[in-house]
């Protein structure tokens, strides 16, 4: 395709989404690179945001364009199908998630530096969704998830928990200062480890560097695990409850928070899993309640997507009014990638094409009586 029929083609399918290039809207188009337009053609999503990255084009308001190109579905009539085809074999061939890969979102991500995360998540270090019904900054939209968390589990003192994926530590500390509950973490991130350990210093907390699939078996009244599920991996959704099953009392809770989709899927989007989160995966429902079946009981179900949005674009102020602070760690290409990520991430919860879910779950013959939460 020349570049001036390259160009014509973005210009109608972005029209179609009622964006404009090098309009004057927030949501419009500046295209600085004329290459742009033959790049995004032949490469989908994962040209759109290396594009970006590098400097390609500019928007004033990246969320807004990214809701309207989802909201269109404009990305279905771009043909990507050498990418496509990729990543359907080899998330069919292989197992990107299994266990001598565990550590690698770790590395890749979540190990990029406490600095980074210190300087836009809110005082506790929660990287997952708030929950904003009554609460007015992302601080107490923290501190509201961390409470629903442990009031749908019903914590008390001396309560044993299992958190699968601490991150930092705000819950297992939460839980444990709030609630007088004895919490044994873990995470496969080896700073998250370094830094939780010592947030948690004092209280009946042990955190651990572990793959949820190192676990014991037996022991704990509560199991909760927040925003790690989308590392599980399809293939191996059957193995987690099962190890899940085997950790929880015979009338204790599980309590499961992650991201969902409403399609089932076998990969993910090819810029984030190259830039982002390697190896992720984001379960669908039918996913979900299909590996568990005949091992939990189906207690409740709470979305709360919308509110994902709300704690991305929190995350995006604090992330660039505190960029001074990191700038000599990481360069301008750095800042615009993680810009992509959060603006991007926050327009998929906004075009409804991502959900946030709290699913509550007792052992399938349990005695357990148990009264939804909110």
């Amino acid at each position: 395709m020349s570049p001036a029929s390259a160009k014509l083609t973005v210009q109608d399918l972005l029209s179609q989404a009622g964006i404009q290039i090098n309009g004057i809207r927030p949501w419009d188009l500046q295209v600085n690179n004329p290459r742009f337009y033959r790049r995004v053609l032949s490469g989908g999503s994962l040209a759109l945001g290396e594009t970006y990255m590098d400097g390609w084009w500019d928007c004033e308001s990246v969320d807004q364009f990214i809701s309207r190109l989802l909201i269109s579905d404009v990305e279905s009539r771009v043909s990507t199908t050498k990418i496509i085809t990729w990543k359907m074999l080899r998330t069919l061939l292989y197992n990107p998630q299994r266990k001598e890969r565990a550590f690698l979102v770790g590395e890749k991500h979540y190990d990029l530096g406490n600095e980074l995360f210190q300087n836009f998540l809110d005082r506790r270090m929660t990287y997952s969704c708030g929950y904003w019904k009554h609460a007015l900054s992302l601080d107490s939209a923290q501190e509201a998830k961390l409470d629903l968390i442990c009031r749908k589990l019903n914590m008390g003192r001396g309560r044993t928990v299992m958190d699968i994926g601490c991150g930092w530590g705000s819950l297992a500390r939460f839980a444990a200062e709030k609630y007088g509950a004895k919490v044994y973490g873990i995470t496969v991130s080896q700073e998250q480890a370094t830094f939780a350990r010592e947030y948690c210093k004092g209280l009946d907390v042990e955190l651990h560097l572990r793959d949820y699939r190192d676990l014991g078996g037996g022991t704990f009244e509560r199991v909760v695990s927040v925003g790690m599920f989308e590392h599980v991996g399809y293939k191996n959704y059957p193995e987690f409850f099962k190890i899940v099953h085997s950790n929880l009392k015979e009338n204790g809770l599980f309590l499961l928070q992650t991201i969902g989709g409403n399609v089932s899927v076998k990969s993910t989007d090819p810029w984030i899993e190259r830039y982002i989160f390697p190896n992720s995966m984001i379960p669908s429902a039918a996913q979900i309640t299909g590996a568990c079946e005949g091992l939990f009981k189906l207690e409740d179900w709470h979305n709360f997507g919308p509110d994902y949005d709300k704690t991305l674009m929190c995350w995006h102020e604090n992330f660039n009014k505190n960029w001074d602070n990191i700038k000599d760690r990481y360069d301008d290409r750095f800042r615009r990638m993680w810009n992509f990520y959060l603006l991007s991430s926050a327009a998929s919860f906004r075009a409804g094409k991502k959900q946030l879910w709290q699913i509550v779950f007792s052992k399938v013959g349990s005695a357990h009586l148990y009264e939804s939460v909110r």
